[in-house]
C-alpha cells in the first residue's frame, strides 16, 4: 500500500499557521483540533512544521513566556517528507529511525497532505482485518 492509498481516505486536509503566529495560536488550534502536529506555512509554501514535542521543548527552557514568541522561533525548519507514492513500509522505517511522528506529503514541491503515525497504524490494522476477514472466508468455504 501507498501513501496516496492512506491521504485518499483520510483526506488532504492541511491544518497550518503561519511563523508570525504566536505560539499560543499555535497551541490553541492543536488543542481544539486534537491533532499533535501543524505545518507552518506561508501561501502555499512550507516553512517548517510545529509538534507538540517542539512546544514542551521550549515551554520547558523558557518558560510559559514562550507562548508569546512567533512559531517560527520554535518551528522544526528541516522537515523530513514523504511522496505519495512511498509505501506505507518505507514511511513507517522513515518515521521510526528519525523518530517523529508527523510526515508531510510532498507531490513535487507541493504538499498535498499530511499522514501521521497514527494513520498508518489505523490503515495497518485496517488492512490485518481484511486479512483475517478473508482467511476466515477462506477456511469457511474450503
Amino acid at each position: 500500500m501507498t501513501v496516496r492509498a492512506i491521504l485518499d481516505t483520510k483526506g488532504h486536509q492541511i491544518i497550518h499557521v503561519g511563523p508570525d503566529d504566536k505560539l499560543a495560536v499555535a497551541v490553541k488550534l492543536l488543542s481544539e483540533r486534537k491533532i499533535g502536529a501543524v505545518m507552518v506555512m506561508t501561501d502555499q509554501h512550507m516553512d517548517g512544521i510545529l509538534s507538540e514535542r517542539d512546544i514542551v521543548r521550549v515551554v520547558g527552557e523558557r518558560g510559559a513566556s514562550a507562548l508569546d514568541e512567533k512559531v517560527e522561533a520554535v518551528m522544526t525548519r528541516k522537515v523530513i517528507s514523504c511522496k505519495p507514492s512511498d509505501t506505507v513500509a518505507a514511511i513507517m522505517e522513515k518515521m521510526t529511525s528519525g523518530k517523529f511522528r508527523h510526515l508531510p506529503v510532498m507531490d513535487g514541491d507541493k504538499m498535498v497532505g499530511l499522514i501521521s503515525i497514527g494513520d498508518v497504524v489505523k490503515w495497518r490494522l485496517r488492512e490485518f482485518e481484511h486479512e483475517q476477514e478473508a482467511l476466515r472466508d477462506y477456511i469457511a468455504t474450503a
